[in-house]
């Protein structure tokens, strides 16, 4: 289990490139299981969880050639289902959460898969409903086995059937796995109450170039009508709009001058804005964030001159993942904020370690915590932390570049799952940091 050593309190400057989007790679990496012909994908992140999926692509048969850093070409030819079935893959399966994706491209080219309950973050109950209902409308059956904890995918008939599904949730994860089992459906799918974020577009543009038909793009109403098979292509993946938020809050936090290239601002949604609302200065260059450093940035209040109040939503509301972050900084902000997570009842827990770091926050309940800001004039103190998950990791390492002294990060694979080479960068732009094995 390995560790990063920080010295805190140190002013960063310099610019920074964000890696590939984490959460549309795994998408797009599913998608190859649609075809046996060529995908050629770029910009895809060497992390921990991309790592993991890529393995499982690999021993389930995928043929992957590494054309240049983040450039690969993918060929599912030759797939070995039986795979479902071993020990290893229900490993692979259970580790990250991004598993679940395999079953809509496996079940509508092949008619039955095997997966395991798929692992991830602990930040809550996290369902599978939006998924198993989805293929199940499309004419799966489907039965969970106790002693393995798999659920059994088969389609009785020779194809899935397109169907009219109205989604209990706009889950991004059961939005895609839908949609990529309904491009080889017979017959028309209507998906109502899809999630609409960037990267479930960037999907839907990948299939139509594979010769799906998909209508609605960016809309939370997607029309496909099932073809009898998908073709080759080429696909570039977007920056990833969280691990910007995380440069824009570590840049504010630290009082730092940081430029970050290339982020895709049509992307970005109201992510810019929102730490804006917290007070934090940023520019708009051609395609580049410009933070200034800043040894102040007060949070503004709601028009009634209530507290300001920053939540998640689905898109284009903020995303979830986002608010851990916006903890942390609010914790050095002047003024105060309330944080309120609608979605996962765990991922505001890691506060009590802000709070041993000297941070003045109120855990309301799990869904909600008051962060009254320190506006600098009483700082963060460094700390022996734990990352409990990846985006809460990121959290405490952003406080640690912050905080006055030593802080010891323990757990560090939890970061890696959805950060490039984080610690190498941040090195680049000034930091004292260390990995430690």
């Amino acid at each position: 289990m390995g560790t990063f050593k920080i010295k805190g309190g140190l002013p960063l400057k310099g610019e920074i490139q964000p890696q590939g989007a984490k959460n549309e790679s795994l998408q797009v990496l599913c998608a190859v299981l649609l075809t046996s012909e060529k995908l050629r994908i770029k910009n895809i992140p060497e992390i921990g969880d991309v790592k993991c999926l890529m393995q499982i692509l690999k021993e389930l048969g995928v043929f992957i050639k590494k054309n240049g850093i983040g450039d690969y070409t993918f060929q599912a030819k030759n797939i070995n289902t039986e795979y479902f079935n071993t020990k290893r893959f229900r490993e692979y399966g259970r580790s990250i959460r991004g598993s679940i994706m395999i079953a809509g491209p496996i079940l509508a080219r092949f008619g039955k898969v095997c997966i395991p309950i798929p692992g991830g973050d602990r930040i809550g109950r996290r369902r599978l409903d939006a998924h198993l209902t989805g293929l199940r409308l499309l004419g799966s059956n489907i039965h969970y086995h106790n002693e393995s904890k798999c659920f059994d995918l088969r389609i009785p008939k020779n194809n899935l059937i397109g169907e009219y599904i109205l989604m209990e949730e706009a889950s991004v994860t059961g939005t895609a796995n839908v949609i990529m089992a309904a491009t080889l459906a017979k017959g028309k799918t209507t998906i109502y109450n899809a999630a609409c974020e960037p990267y479930i577009q960037q999907l839907c543009k990948l299939l139509n170039k594979m010769g799906a038909k998909i209508k609605g793009i960016g809309s939370n109403l997607i029309h496909i009508t099932g073809v009898k098979e998908l073709g080759g292509g080429g696909h570039t993946i977007l920056p990833d709009m969280v691990e910007i938020g995380s440069w824009i809050g570590l840049a504010a936090i630290t009082c730092s001058e940081v430029k970050i290239k290339n982020v895709s601002w049509k992307n970005l949604g109201i992510v810019p804005y929102t730490f804006q609302k917290m007070g934090i200065k940023l520019e708009k260059e051609e395609d580049n964030i410009y933070i200034p450093s800043q040894k102040s940035y007060q949070i503004k209040k709601s028009f009634n001159n209530a507290i300001l109040t920053i939540s998640d939503a689905p898109w284009p509301g903020l995303t979830p993942d986002l608010l851990s972050i916006l903890t942390v900084v609010a914790t050095q902000a002047k003024g105060s904020v309330l944080i309120h997570q609608k979605m996962f009842e765990s991922r505001l827990f890691f506060v009590d370690k802000l709070i041993e770091m000297g941070a003045q926050i109120i855990l309301c309940d799990p869904h909600r915590a008051t962060v009254i800001g320190l506006n600098h004039k009483s700082y963060l103190r460094g700390a022996i932390l734990n990352s409990p998950d990846i985006r809460a990791g990121i959290s405490l390492l952003i406080a640690a570049l912050s905080a006055r002294g030593t802080s010891m990060i323990k757990n560090i694979e939890q970061i890696d799952r959805g950060y490039e080479n984080i610690d190498t960068r941040l090195r680049l732009l000034g930091a004292d940091i260390l990995r430690m094995e």
